[in-house]
């Protein structure tokens, strides 16, 4: 019942955000930014309060897929919050709450590894660093596909109201690398905290995803590189972008999935 109402609330949110940046809504922006205002943070305190309640269990943490997913939703929830602050943001903040909302609804999802890891709080540091890190990079990932969108529509001279939802192409870019540049330091830590609590992380379990892992923090560093000394922008920034986030999402959630699902381990 909880995710139904989160959801809700999110979507009116999510939906109230892109209405107020059409000019037809002009005269009713001020309604439809408090409530966009209003239903995202009650959706995001009871996400949040939702997501506590379920993770984080006597001394380890319950983190299954769908839980996992759910707290990206939350990261992606907060900074659609924050990001309607900004006018011309407010179209992104819109599809950022529908994602959101359709990540909280995965919340409390079944998983074949339910029964919560007790770890000390050096280990749990480093999950939640690298939950914060997916998090923050998916955003990205998101932003990477509006700029795309975006470019795609300035080039075929594509010209209606519909463009109010979009924020000008160097602004956009600007949050990306932004956005990248902290995603990147975040998960640099939390690799590097791995190799130092963690044995072997090349042991056959977690080999896939080190090696994954590692791919996406070296192309994240040259898409960061390239942007420094060569200038990189538009569509070669955005394809590197996402072809580094597909390396993150496959080395965590794809190796979750075939150690919980396909072969019954858990991912601790």
């Amino acid at each position: 019942m909880f995710q139904i109402t989160i959801l809700f609330f999110y979507i009116i949110a999510g939906v109230s955000f892109a209405l107020s940046r059409l000019p037809r809504f002009a005269s009713r922006s001020t309604i439809l930014l408090s409530l966009a205002f209003l239903t995202g943070v009650a959706g995001l305190a009871w996400h949040g309060q939702t997501l506590w309640n379920l993770t984080l269990v006597h001394d380890g943490l319950s983190l299954t897929i769908g839980n996992t997913a759910s707290l990206i939703g939350l990261q992606l929830a907060l900074v659609a919050l924050l990001g309607g602050l900004q006018p011309t943001f407010r179209g992104l903040a819109g599809g950022l709450l529908v994602l959101a909302a359709g990540a909280a609804s995965l919340t409390g999802s079944p998983s074949p590894a339910t029964e919560a890891a007790i770890l000390s709080w050096q280990v749990q540091a480093h999950v939640l660093i690298s939950l914060f890190a997916y998090g923050l990079l998916t955003v990205g990932a998101i932003v990477a596909l509006f700029a795309l969108l975006q470019e795609k529509r300035l080039q075929a001279g594509q010209l209606s109201s519909i463009n109010q939802l979009f924020s000008p192409l160097e602004t956009t870019e600007k949050m990306l690398f932004g956005i990248t540049t902290a995603g990147f330091l975040l998960l640099l830590l939390a690799v590097s905290s791995g190799f130092a609590l963690f044995e072997n992380l090349f042991a056959q379990h977690l080999v896939h995803k080190t090696a994954l892992s590692l791919l996406a923090l070296a192309l994240f560093g040259i898409l960061l590189a390239g942007r420094q000394f060569a200038g990189w922008r538009g569509k070669r920034a955005v394809y590197l972008y996402l072809w580094g986030f597909a390396a993150l999402c496959l080395a965590y959630f794809g190796s979750r999935y075939i150690l919980e699902v396909i072969l019954g381990r858990s991912w601790h």
